[in-house]
């Protein structure tokens, strides 16, 4: 699972049978230098490409998201969409504690 941010959500005009009324985000995914910065300055937007997320957890935009991409992204459905990525999970609160023998 990777984390991210939602910075936007995706209309679609046509879609796949079974996909209809899907929700659809724009998830900036987070880097090291997102945790690094914890509280003290606003995460901002990754040089990582965004990319597209189905969701049926009802993420909004400015929130952070667990996401999961490939082959499990399709697992959660009896039939296989054509989905690349998923919400797993909405998350509150990051921790990072950086391990340093």
């Amino acid at each position: 699972m990777k984390l991210g941010a939602v910075i936007g959500r995706v209309t679609l005009s046509a879609t796949a049978a079974g996909l209809e009324g899907a929700r659809w985000l724009i998830v900036s995914p987070f880097t090291r230098a997102h945790y690094q910065r914890g509280t003290e300055t606003p995460a901002g937007l990754s040089k990582d490409p965004s990319l597209i997320v189905y969701d049926a957890l009802g993420g909004g935009i400015g929130q952070t998201i667990g996401y999961i991409e490939g082959r499990e992204a399709a697992q959660p459905f009896d039939k296989s969409p054509p989905i690349d990525a998923i919400n797993a999970a909405l998350v509150d609160e990051i921790f990072y504690n950086p391990f340093n023998p």
